[in-house]
């Protein structure tokens, strides 16, 4: 490809990572790198010093490791470790030393991983001479320079989510580099940082399940994995699609609780030696707790949970999250009440202000009758005072109540 852009790149850091992407860059940027240690990259030079490296680019990228011990890497047993962050002494030093040599007009990018709040904690407060913005890589050692032209997605994190300026400037700057056509998904910094780390996490929990299932063949017996693998990973409806990733009510019905009981109950006796669905159902319990707390935080004397059953239009209450949130307010001391047609529950007369949880999503409930716009809404269901916790988040803005989306902490919404 023939060099027709004139953006000026540097890497810093020409490791593993750094050094396939910047070969990818180099293909379409003028580039060079800087390292610490000796390279010999295939189509960009590097420089001496960092100061050269900064001064010459109008985009840096920092492509700096965040290493945890060793002992830390999964060659050994880690559970009995304590728990411990990764180690940003290197990629802080650098940010600071980037800095040192940089100015206003030129846009900083860290790519390495770190975990949710470090960037706006600890990192971006050590560039105050240049604009920054945190963009991670999904990559795959030994594909890189293939995963970084043909991403699933990339990441780009502004201060304040903007999809304009930076956010923009750097969208601009990757396309032409890449072979697909990836979604640019823009958020805060810290909404990176989680995107990044749970992406990660959602693979490891994937895994662990998978050879799971290899674990029960080999104790059970009679099972060939991959049958169950094979059908698993067709099942492209529910398991491997978009659905349950809406952040909103926990786990609940007949089968999804009962039957992670039962496994508990199975890894115990197959002697698998772990227990998943023990830290699974613990989350979900703790899930439950947290959000019965935020209800119970608002100070109003009453808890009402819109929706009973463990789904909307059903009668049914096995295994109903519902009913876990309301067993924790009651723990609290706060009285708890239910409003779901379906199962025949109503919230006593004349209750006043309460704080009120929408279990059931509203959009399949009540949202259609109720307008967006505040000012044309007709009198509301909920009383005056109240607090109305929505976990889908979803619901407008309601005359006299104060409307908390669930999970949104976002500064500015």
């Amino acid at each position: 490809m023939s060099r027709k852009n004139t953006t000026k790149v540097s890497m810093i850091g020409v490791g593993k990572l750094g050094q396939a992407c910047a070969e990818v860059m180099a293909e379409s940027y003028p580039l060079v790198g800087y390292d610490v240690a000796p390279r010999k990259p295939r189509n960009f030079p590097m420089v001496d010093t960092m100061k050269e490296a900064v001064e010459y680019a109008d985009i840096i990228f920092i492509a700096a490791p965040t290493p945890h011990d060793p002992s830390y890497d999964g060659r050994q047993p880690t559970h009995h470790l304590p728990n411990k962050d990764f180690d940003y002494t290197i990629v802080k030093s650098i940010i600071a030393e980037v800095n040192q040599y940089s100015n206003r007009k030129q846009l900083v990018v860290l790519i390495s991983t770190v975990l949710p709040g470090t960037v706006r904690r600890e990192l971006e407060p050590l560039i105050t001479n240049a604009r920054f913005v945190y963009n991670p890589y999904l990559i795959a050692m030994g594909t890189v320079g293939w995963d970084f032209a043909n991403p699933e997605m990339v990441m780009i994190g502004t201060e304040d989510g903007s999809e304009t300026g930076d956010a923009r400037e750097l969208i601009n700057f990757y396309r032409p580099m890449m072979n697909n056509d990836p979604r640019y998904v823009v958020g805060t910094w810290d909404e990176c940082e989680c995107i990044k780390i749970f992406y990660n996490t959602f693979i490891s929990a994937k895994l662990s399940l998978v050879n799971m299932i290899q674990d029960v063949a080999e104790k059970q017996g009679n099972i060939n994995v991959d049958v169950v693998t094979d059908a698993l990973k067709n099942s492209d409806r529910r398991i491997m699609g978009p659905s349950y990733m809406k952040a909103g009510m926990g786990d609940g019905g007949a089968c999804h609780p009962r039957d992670n009981i039962a496994l508990r109950w199975m890894s115990e006796n197959l002697g698998l030696g772990y227990d998943i669905f023990d830290a699974i159902m613990e989350a979900r319990e703790i899930q439950a707790q947290n959000l019965a707390e935020k209800l119970v935080r608002t100070g109003l004397e009453n808890v009402v949970i819109v929706g009973k059953a463990y789904k909307p239009h059903v009668e049914y209450v096995d295994g109903s999250y519902s009913l876990l949130v309301g067993h924790y307010v009651e723990k609290f001391g706060v009285p708890v009440y239910y409003d779901d047609e379906y199962t025949g529950d109503k919230p006593p007369e004349n209750l006043g202000a309460a704080a009120y949880l929408l279990a059931h999503d509203p959009e399949t409930t009540f949202l259609g009758c109720l307008d967006p716009d505040p000012d044309k809404q007709g009198p509301s269901v909920f009383p005056e005072g109240s607090v109305i916790v929505d976990p889908w988040r979803k619901c407008p803005p309601i005359n006299g109540c104060q409307v908390i989306h669930y999970g949104n902490t976002r500064i500015n919404g």
